[in-house]
């Protein structure tokens, strides 16, 4: 079975990933969470990095949303 053809794994046992994103916009409003529709892993954390308030979300690996978080 090719890559292309297998089903994304995004059950509760799924192997997961993590991507900080800013806590904040420019002009100091928070970003609003929402829940990944996607996949059953996703959770979210605030962490401060370096002086600065960040969202760690976790993903499944295979989310397609989280793929296109790490993509650039």
């Amino acid at each position: 079975m090719s890559n292309e053809s297998r089903k994304p794994n995004v059950t509760y046992s799924a192997p997961i990933g993590s991507v900080d994103l800013l806590a904040f916009k420019e002009d100091g409003t928070p970003h609003e969470i929402w829940a990944c529709p996607d996949c059953l892993p996703w959770h979210a954390e605030v962490v401060r990095v370096g002086g600065e308030f960040m969202v760690r979300e976790w993903h499944a690996v295979d989310c397609a949303l989280f793929q296109d978080l790490i993509k650039d």
